[in-house]
Protein backbone atom coordinates (compact mmCIF):
# COMPACT_ATOMS: atom_id res chain seq x y z
CA UNK A 1 0.00 0.00 0.00
CA UNK A 2 1.20 3.76 -0.95
CA UNK A 3 0.83 5.71 2.07
CA UNK A 4 3.03 8.73 0.60
CA UNK A 5 2.05 12.24 0.75
CA UNK A 6 1.15 13.79 -2.82
CA UNK A 7 2.32 17.16 -3.36
CA UNK A 8 1.54 19.54 -5.86
CA UNK A 9 4.31 22.45 -5.74
CA UNK A 10 2.81 26.07 -7.67
CA UNK A 11 6.17 27.70 -8.03
CA UNK A 12 8.16 25.06 -8.22
CA UNK A 13 11.16 26.99 -9.65
CA UNK A 14 11.55 29.34 -7.40
CA UNK A 15 13.08 29.56 -4.42
CA UNK A 16 11.01 28.29 -1.78
CA UNK A 17 9.84 25.23 -4.77
CA UNK A 18 13.73 24.39 -5.13
CA UNK A 19 13.54 24.53 -1.87
CA UNK A 20 10.37 21.86 -1.29
CA UNK A 21 11.82 19.98 -4.42
CA UNK A 22 15.06 19.55 -2.24
CA UNK A 23 13.62 18.60 1.32
CA UNK A 24 11.01 16.04 -1.11
CA UNK A 25 14.12 14.48 -2.91
CA UNK A 26 15.26 14.15 0.43
CA UNK A 27 12.34 11.60 1.57
CA UNK A 28 11.05 9.89 -1.13
CA UNK A 29 9.80 7.05 1.00
CA UNK A 30 6.86 9.63 2.53
CA UNK A 31 6.43 12.12 -0.24
CA UNK A 32 5.46 11.98 -3.58
CA UNK A 33 5.77 15.34 -6.47
CA UNK A 34 2.00 15.43 -8.22
CA UNK A 35 2.67 18.38 -9.97
CA UNK A 36 4.67 21.43 -10.86
CA UNK A 37 4.43 24.60 -12.38
CA UNK A 38 6.43 27.41 -13.03
CA UNK A 39 5.43 30.75 -14.46
CA UNK A 40 8.16 31.18 -18.10
CA UNK A 41 10.69 29.04 -16.33
CA UNK A 42 10.74 26.36 -18.47
CA UNK A 43 14.59 25.23 -18.82
CA UNK A 44 14.13 24.37 -14.85
CA UNK A 45 11.07 23.08 -14.63
CA UNK A 46 11.75 20.51 -17.35
CA UNK A 47 14.73 19.32 -15.32
CA UNK A 48 12.73 18.84 -12.21
CA UNK A 49 9.89 17.20 -14.21
CA UNK A 50 13.15 14.68 -15.38
CA UNK A 51 14.28 14.53 -12.33
CA UNK A 52 10.74 14.16 -10.21
CA UNK A 53 8.42 12.82 -13.00
CA UNK A 54 5.32 14.13 -11.06
CA UNK A 55 2.03 13.30 -13.09
CA UNK A 56 1.64 16.96 -14.26
CA UNK A 57 3.98 20.06 -15.21
CA UNK A 58 2.38 23.18 -15.91
CA UNK A 59 4.23 26.25 -17.74
CA UNK A 60 1.97 29.40 -17.26
CA UNK A 61 3.85 30.93 -20.25
CA UNK A 62 1.70 29.46 -22.85
CA UNK A 63 4.40 30.56 -25.60
CA UNK A 64 6.93 27.79 -23.73
CA UNK A 65 4.00 24.87 -23.85
CA UNK A 66 4.99 23.29 -26.87
CA UNK A 67 8.75 23.57 -25.77
CA UNK A 68 8.36 21.81 -22.72
CA UNK A 69 5.98 19.06 -24.44
CA UNK A 70 8.40 18.34 -26.77
CA UNK A 71 11.11 17.68 -24.50
CA UNK A 72 9.19 16.01 -21.89
CA UNK A 73 7.57 13.47 -24.68
CA UNK A 74 9.50 10.71 -24.19
CA UNK A 75 8.12 10.64 -20.05
CA UNK A 76 4.80 9.82 -18.70
CA UNK A 77 4.70 13.51 -17.24
CA UNK A 78 1.33 15.61 -18.85
CA UNK A 79 2.40 18.61 -19.82
CA UNK A 80 -0.41 21.61 -19.49
CA UNK A 81 -0.33 25.60 -19.63
CA UNK A 82 -1.75 28.87 -18.21
CA UNK A 83 -3.30 29.92 -15.11
CA UNK A 84 -6.74 27.83 -15.76
CA UNK A 85 -4.68 24.69 -15.84
CA UNK A 86 -3.35 25.30 -12.51
CA UNK A 87 -6.87 26.26 -11.29
CA UNK A 88 -8.24 22.71 -12.34
CA UNK A 89 -5.09 20.94 -11.43
CA UNK A 90 -4.81 21.74 -8.00
CA UNK A 91 -8.81 19.81 -7.37
CA UNK A 92 -7.29 17.08 -8.66
CA UNK A 93 -8.44 14.25 -6.17
CA UNK A 94 -5.26 12.43 -5.67
CA UNK A 95 -3.29 15.74 -4.08
CA UNK A 96 -2.76 15.84 -0.80
CA UNK A 97 -1.49 18.94 0.14
CA UNK A 98 -0.73 21.84 -1.70
CA UNK A 99 2.59 24.50 -1.41
CA UNK A 100 1.67 27.76 -2.73
CA UNK A 101 5.04 29.65 -3.55
CA UNK A 102 4.06 31.54 -6.73
CA UNK A 103 4.73 34.79 -6.33
CA UNK A 104 2.63 37.26 -5.60
CA UNK A 105 -1.21 37.79 -6.45
CA UNK A 106 -0.90 35.37 -8.91
CA UNK A 107 -1.39 32.71 -6.47
CA UNK A 108 -5.02 33.89 -5.03
CA UNK A 109 -7.00 32.11 -7.21
CA UNK A 110 -5.31 28.69 -7.16
CA UNK A 111 -5.30 28.63 -3.45
CA UNK A 112 -9.30 29.46 -3.50
CA UNK A 113 -9.84 26.39 -5.85
CA UNK A 114 -7.64 24.06 -3.92
CA UNK A 115 -9.07 24.50 -0.52
CA UNK A 116 -12.51 24.81 -1.99
CA UNK A 117 -11.28 21.30 -3.18
CA UNK A 118 -10.86 20.43 0.26
CA UNK A 119 -6.63 20.60 0.01
CA UNK A 120 -4.68 20.90 3.18
CA UNK A 121 -2.32 24.83 1.96
CA UNK A 122 1.31 24.50 2.79
CA UNK A 123 1.53 28.29 2.53
CA UNK A 124 4.63 29.96 1.10
CA UNK A 125 2.44 33.02 -1.18
CA UNK A 126 1.85 35.26 2.03
CA UNK A 127 0.36 37.61 -0.38
CA UNK A 128 -3.03 35.41 -0.77
CA UNK A 129 -3.52 36.11 2.98
CA UNK A 130 -2.72 39.50 2.58
CA UNK A 131 -4.90 40.13 0.05
CA UNK A 132 -7.93 38.46 0.99
CA UNK A 133 -7.63 37.23 4.35
CA UNK A 134 -10.83 37.29 5.61
CA UNK A 135 -12.02 35.12 2.11
CA UNK A 136 -9.42 32.62 2.60
CA UNK A 137 -9.51 31.94 6.14
CA UNK A 138 -13.59 31.53 5.63
CA UNK A 139 -12.84 29.11 2.92
CA UNK A 140 -10.62 26.94 5.24
CA UNK A 141 -12.93 27.06 7.92
CA UNK A 142 -16.07 25.86 5.89
CA UNK A 143 -14.00 23.31 4.01
CA UNK A 144 -12.14 22.02 7.14
CA UNK A 145 -8.72 22.76 5.54
CA UNK A 146 -5.93 22.85 7.08
CA UNK A 147 -3.41 26.30 6.11
CA UNK A 148 0.32 25.60 7.21
CA UNK A 149 2.71 28.36 7.02
CA UNK A 150 5.88 28.14 5.60
CA UNK A 151 7.20 31.58 6.42
CA UNK A 152 9.79 30.87 8.66
CA UNK A 153 8.78 33.96 11.23
CA UNK A 154 4.30 32.14 11.16
CA UNK A 155 6.44 28.45 11.08
CA UNK A 156 7.55 29.57 14.09
CA UNK A 157 4.83 31.13 16.02
CA UNK A 158 2.18 27.81 14.70
CA UNK A 159 5.03 25.39 16.36
CA UNK A 160 5.24 27.79 19.68
CA UNK A 161 1.64 27.63 19.72
CA UNK A 162 1.24 23.26 19.28
CA UNK A 163 -1.17 22.18 22.63
CA UNK A 164 -1.45 25.89 23.41
CA UNK A 165 -4.90 27.62 23.44
CA UNK A 166 -4.72 30.82 20.96
CA UNK A 167 -6.84 32.53 23.16
CA UNK A 168 -4.45 32.82 25.77
CA UNK A 169 -2.09 34.64 23.47
CA UNK A 170 -1.56 38.19 24.83
CA UNK A 171 0.79 39.13 21.48
CA UNK A 172 3.10 37.54 18.98
CA UNK A 173 7.07 39.13 18.32
CA UNK A 174 7.65 38.89 14.95
CA UNK A 175 11.39 39.25 14.31
CA UNK A 176 13.20 41.14 11.40
CA UNK A 177 16.63 40.56 10.60
CA UNK A 178 16.61 44.27 9.27
CA UNK A 179 18.28 43.50 5.88
CA UNK A 180 21.00 44.83 4.33
CA UNK A 181 20.46 48.30 4.97
CA UNK A 182 19.51 47.76 8.78
CA UNK A 183 20.69 51.09 10.55
CA UNK A 184 21.43 53.30 7.53
CA UNK A 185 19.67 56.69 7.78
CA UNK A 186 17.12 58.08 4.19
CA UNK A 187 20.33 59.90 2.83
CA UNK A 188 21.96 56.69 2.63
CA UNK A 189 19.16 55.13 1.42
CA UNK A 190 18.83 57.63 -1.57
CA UNK A 191 21.59 56.29 -3.31
CA UNK A 192 21.99 52.13 -2.87
CA UNK A 193 21.35 50.17 -6.21
CA UNK A 194 19.51 47.12 -6.95
CA UNK A 195 22.80 45.11 -6.46
CA UNK A 196 22.95 46.14 -2.78
CA UNK A 197 19.53 45.68 -2.31
CA UNK A 198 20.04 42.15 -3.16
CA UNK A 199 22.66 41.43 -0.50
CA UNK A 200 20.22 39.60 2.07
CA UNK A 201 22.94 39.45 5.27
CA UNK A 202 21.30 35.84 6.23
CA UNK A 203 19.02 34.44 4.03
CA UNK A 204 18.93 32.98 0.31
CA UNK A 205 15.47 34.18 -1.45
CA UNK A 206 14.01 35.39 -4.47
CA UNK A 207 14.90 38.78 -5.55
CA UNK A 208 11.31 39.84 -5.13
CA UNK A 209 11.18 38.80 -1.39
CA UNK A 210 14.72 39.92 -1.15
CA UNK A 211 14.01 43.63 -2.12
CA UNK A 212 10.94 43.43 0.18
CA UNK A 213 13.32 42.55 3.19
CA UNK A 214 15.54 45.49 2.08
CA UNK A 215 12.52 47.60 2.65
CA UNK A 216 11.00 46.10 5.66
CA UNK A 217 7.77 45.28 3.27
CA UNK A 218 8.23 41.55 3.98
CA UNK A 219 7.87 41.81 7.66
CA UNK A 220 4.70 44.76 6.72
CA UNK A 221 3.17 41.46 4.63
CA UNK A 222 3.54 39.16 6.97
CA UNK A 223 2.28 41.54 10.20
CA UNK A 224 -1.13 41.14 7.85
CA UNK A 225 -0.75 37.77 6.85
CA UNK A 226 -0.34 36.60 10.76
CA UNK A 227 -3.22 38.58 11.81
CA UNK A 228 -5.69 35.96 9.54
CA UNK A 229 -3.26 32.87 10.28
CA UNK A 230 -4.16 33.59 13.90
CA UNK A 231 -7.03 35.60 14.68
CA UNK A 232 -5.03 38.72 15.97
CA UNK A 233 -5.34 42.10 16.42
CA UNK A 234 -2.93 45.14 15.13
CA UNK A 235 -1.91 45.98 18.23
CA UNK A 236 -1.18 42.30 19.16
CA UNK A 237 1.62 41.70 16.39
CA UNK A 238 4.70 43.22 17.43
CA UNK A 239 7.79 43.44 14.61
CA UNK A 240 11.19 43.91 16.56
CA UNK A 241 14.62 43.41 14.82
CA UNK A 242 16.90 40.82 15.75
CA UNK A 243 20.06 40.73 13.34
CA UNK A 244 20.82 37.12 13.95
CA UNK A 245 18.21 35.62 12.32
CA UNK A 246 18.22 32.82 14.82
CA UNK A 247 14.81 33.30 16.80
CA UNK A 248 12.27 32.97 14.20
CA UNK A 249 9.54 34.41 16.34
CA UNK A 250 8.08 34.67 19.32
CA UNK A 251 4.69 34.43 21.37
CA UNK A 252 3.82 35.96 24.67
CA UNK A 253 1.39 34.41 26.57
CA UNK A 254 -1.66 36.72 29.10
CA UNK A 255 1.30 34.88 32.13
CA UNK A 256 3.61 36.79 30.85
CA UNK A 257 5.53 33.66 29.49
CA UNK A 258 7.18 34.05 26.41
CA UNK A 259 7.74 31.30 23.90
CA UNK A 260 10.53 31.28 21.29
CA UNK A 261 11.74 29.19 18.32
CA UNK A 262 14.92 28.95 17.44
CA UNK A 263 17.17 27.38 14.16
CA UNK A 264 19.48 28.27 11.93
CA UNK A 265 18.01 30.44 8.62
CA UNK A 266 17.27 27.81 6.41
CA UNK A 267 14.03 27.78 4.98
CA UNK A 268 14.10 24.10 3.99
CA UNK A 269 13.18 23.55 7.88
CA UNK A 270 9.57 25.06 7.64
CA UNK A 271 8.96 23.77 4.52
CA UNK A 272 9.58 20.07 6.03
CA UNK A 273 7.87 20.94 9.01
CA UNK A 274 4.90 22.18 6.56
CA UNK A 275 4.70 19.05 4.83
CA UNK A 276 5.15 16.40 7.76
CA UNK A 277 3.11 18.20 10.46
CA UNK A 278 1.63 16.81 12.75
CA UNK A 279 5.30 15.13 12.58
CA UNK A 280 8.73 15.92 13.02
CA UNK A 281 10.94 14.36 10.07
CA UNK A 282 14.62 13.51 10.89
CA UNK A 283 16.84 15.20 8.73
CA UNK A 284 20.76 16.44 8.49
CA UNK A 285 20.59 19.83 7.85
CA UNK A 286 23.00 22.27 9.96
CA UNK A 287 21.82 22.30 13.28
CA UNK A 288 22.12 25.30 15.65
CA UNK A 289 25.84 26.01 18.04
CA UNK A 290 24.76 28.43 20.60
CA UNK A 291 28.55 28.91 21.45
CA UNK A 292 28.57 30.42 17.26
CA UNK A 293 25.76 33.19 19.10
CA UNK A 294 27.23 34.49 21.99
CA UNK A 295 25.47 37.70 21.61
CA UNK A 296 21.18 37.46 20.67
CA UNK A 297 20.56 41.39 19.70
CA UNK A 298 17.11 43.05 19.76
CA UNK A 299 16.36 46.36 18.55
CA UNK A 300 13.39 48.68 17.28
CA UNK A 301 12.32 48.93 13.67
CA UNK A 302 13.18 52.56 12.53
CA UNK A 303 9.91 53.10 10.93
CA UNK A 304 10.74 56.96 9.89
CA UNK A 305 13.46 55.52 7.66
CA UNK A 306 11.64 52.50 6.31
CA UNK A 307 7.84 53.66 5.80
CA UNK A 308 6.90 50.56 4.48
CA UNK A 309 6.24 48.54 7.75
CA UNK A 310 4.52 51.96 8.71
CA UNK A 311 1.95 51.98 5.86
CA UNK A 312 1.34 47.53 6.15
CA UNK A 313 0.26 48.79 9.85
CA UNK A 314 -2.01 51.47 8.17
CA UNK A 315 -3.15 48.80 5.94
CA UNK A 316 -3.74 46.22 8.61
CA UNK A 317 -5.95 48.79 10.76
CA UNK A 318 -7.95 50.33 8.02
CA UNK A 319 -9.10 46.52 6.22
CA UNK A 320 -11.18 45.94 3.82
CA UNK A 321 -8.89 46.13 0.18
CA UNK A 322 -6.44 48.42 1.33
CA UNK A 323 -4.19 45.46 2.12
CA UNK A 324 -4.94 44.70 -1.11
CA UNK A 325 -4.02 48.49 -2.46
CA UNK A 326 -0.68 48.18 -0.59
CA UNK A 327 0.02 44.40 -2.35
CA UNK A 328 -0.35 45.50 -5.97
CA UNK A 329 1.56 48.56 -5.36
CA UNK A 330 4.27 47.31 -3.94
CA UNK A 331 4.54 44.42 -6.68
CA UNK A 332 4.91 46.93 -9.51
CA UNK A 333 7.34 49.06 -7.12
CA UNK A 334 9.68 46.48 -6.83
CA UNK A 335 9.72 45.57 -10.25
CA UNK A 336 10.58 48.37 -11.03
CA UNK A 337 12.94 49.39 -8.83
CA UNK A 338 14.46 45.81 -10.03
CA UNK A 339 14.63 47.30 -13.69
CA UNK A 340 16.52 50.32 -12.17
CA UNK A 341 13.65 52.91 -13.37
CA UNK A 342 13.37 53.94 -9.68
CA UNK A 343 15.00 54.87 -6.93
CA UNK A 344 14.89 52.80 -3.61
CA UNK A 345 13.06 54.83 -1.56
CA UNK A 346 10.28 56.07 -4.34
CA UNK A 347 8.66 52.64 -3.64
CA UNK A 348 7.11 53.53 -0.27
CA UNK A 349 5.98 56.80 -2.11
CA UNK A 350 4.28 55.08 -4.94
CA UNK A 351 2.57 52.80 -2.22
CA UNK A 352 1.29 55.46 -0.44
CA UNK A 353 -0.23 57.72 -3.58
CA UNK A 354 -2.09 54.08 -4.02
CA UNK A 355 -2.94 53.51 -0.58
CA UNK A 356 -5.11 57.71 -0.60
CA UNK A 357 -6.15 57.31 -4.68
CA UNK A 358 -7.52 53.98 -4.84
CA UNK A 359 -11.05 53.84 -4.08
CA UNK A 360 -11.45 51.70 -0.59
CA UNK A 361 -14.08 48.92 -0.18
CA UNK A 362 -14.67 47.99 3.31
CA UNK A 363 -16.28 44.62 2.62
CA UNK A 364 -14.68 43.44 -0.37
CA UNK A 365 -15.55 40.18 -2.14
CA UNK A 366 -13.41 38.37 -4.72
CA UNK A 367 -14.31 40.30 -7.78
CA UNK A 368 -13.69 43.03 -5.95
CA UNK A 369 -10.19 42.40 -4.77
CA UNK A 370 -9.39 41.29 -8.59
CA UNK A 371 -10.79 44.94 -9.45
CA UNK A 372 -8.90 46.49 -6.60
CA UNK A 373 -5.45 44.23 -7.80
CA UNK A 374 -6.14 45.73 -11.80
CA UNK A 375 -6.81 49.26 -10.68
CA UNK A 376 -3.92 49.54 -8.47
CA UNK A 377 -1.21 48.16 -10.95
CA UNK A 378 -2.39 50.23 -13.84
CA UNK A 379 -2.66 53.52 -11.41
CA UNK A 380 1.07 52.68 -10.20
CA UNK A 381 2.26 52.03 -13.30
CA UNK A 382 1.22 55.13 -15.07
CA UNK A 383 2.51 57.13 -11.73
CA UNK A 384 5.69 56.14 -12.49
CA UNK A 385 5.35 57.08 -16.22
CA UNK A 386 4.58 60.64 -14.72
CA UNK A 387 6.98 61.26 -12.17
CA UNK A 388 9.59 63.66 -12.50
CA UNK A 389 12.49 62.09 -12.06
CA UNK A 390 13.43 63.66 -8.69
CA UNK A 391 10.67 61.46 -7.18
CA UNK A 392 11.53 58.77 -8.97
CA UNK A 393 14.78 58.53 -7.52
CA UNK A 394 13.89 60.03 -3.80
Amino acid sequence: MNNKKNIAILGSTGSVGTQTLEVIGGNADLFNVFLITANSNAHLLIKQALEFLPQYAIICDESKYAGVKEALAHTPVKVLSGIAAINEMVTHPDIDTVLTAMMGFAGLEPTIAAIKAGKDIALANKETLVVAGELITGLAKKHGVKILPVDSEHSAIYQCLVGEEYETIEKIIITASGGPFRGKSISFLENVTREDALKHPNWVMGAKITIDSASLMNKGLEVIEAKWLFGLEADQIEVIVHPQSIIHSMVQFHDGSVKAQLGVPDMKLPIQYALSYPGRIKNNFKRLDFTSYPQLTFEKPDLATFRNLDLAYTALKQGGNMPCIINAANEIAVANFLSENIGFLAMSNIIEQCMQQIQYEASPVLDDYLNTDKETRIFAQNLIKKMPLKALQF
